[in-house]
């Protein structure tokens, strides 16, 4: 199973036939072919069609650009992730959801939040042909169908909160610090701030909370990336 694929080969190959002008330029993006999720993935030993899974926090052109480097997989998402990316037309909206990455995906899985509660939080606990161990937890604001996802291990939990936050320092300490840059980005992203902001807040008293039991990291920060790399594989 992926979490989210990043950007995929074609990405790479040809970026301007798959993604904005406006987000190329806006965030510097540097396309490199061993970033892939297909290349990490053959890093790892694996082939591409080991690949039998792909669970997406969401759409964003940065995180489902890889889709089609695992045309077999099946695809689980928030169904309201799929609708609002069908269906937005604002300028941003038109520009982060980008057809060409997933249009080719023929086995979706579409799930409605709710169901058994995680914590404080609402979970998809049944995705189909996953085990128990592994949650969709909605956390909206970002984008309409924004989630994280939960994994069970023997050592705790561990959940990938997608965008939900972007700096390490917004969750685990008493004080909540995020850079302006991020800040300002995070901002410029949000399709609902009372419920970004709501959700960042049960993720600050989680990581508060429930330090000894939930290991918490999300997409971007770069640190949080090599604090993860050095755990023991589960």
């Amino acid at each position: 199973m992926l979490v989210d694929t990043g950007f995929g080969s074609c990405d790479v190959m040809e970026p301007r036939q798959r993604l904005s002008s406006f987000f190329i330029a806006f965030n510097n993006i540097q396309f490199e072919q061993r970033l892939t999720a297909i290349e990490q993935v053959r890093g790892l030993g694996f082939r591409p069609e080991d690949v039998r899974h792909i669970v997406l926090t969401h759409l964003d052109f940065d995180h489902a650009g890889g889709l089609d480097d695992f045309p077999d997989a099946q695809v689980h998402v928030l169904q309201r992730e799929m609708d609002a990316a069908r269906s937005t037309k604002s300028f941003l909206g038109h520009r982060r959801y980008r057809h060409k990455q997933w249009d080719g995906v023929h086995n979706w899985q579409f799930y409605e939040p709710g169901g058994e509660h995680w914590f404080d939080f609402q979970a998809v606990r049944e995705l189909r042909g996953l085990p128990p161990e592994i949650l969709l937890i909605p956390l909206t604001g970002h984008t309409h169908g924004h989630a994280g996802v939960a994994l069970q291990t023997d050592s705790g939990w561990l959940l990938h909160a997608g965008d939900a936050y972007f700096y390490r320092e917004e969750v685990g300490q008493s004080e909540r610090h995020c850079t302006p840059g991020l800040r300002f980005y995070q901002r410029m992203m949000e399709v609902d701030r009372t419920a970004r902001l709501a959700n960042q807040h049960r993720l600050w008293t989680l990581s508060m909370e429930r330090k000894d039991e939930v290991t918490l990291f999300c997409s971007h920060d770069a640190k949080e990336l090599e604090r993860m790399r050095e755990r023991p594989a589960q």
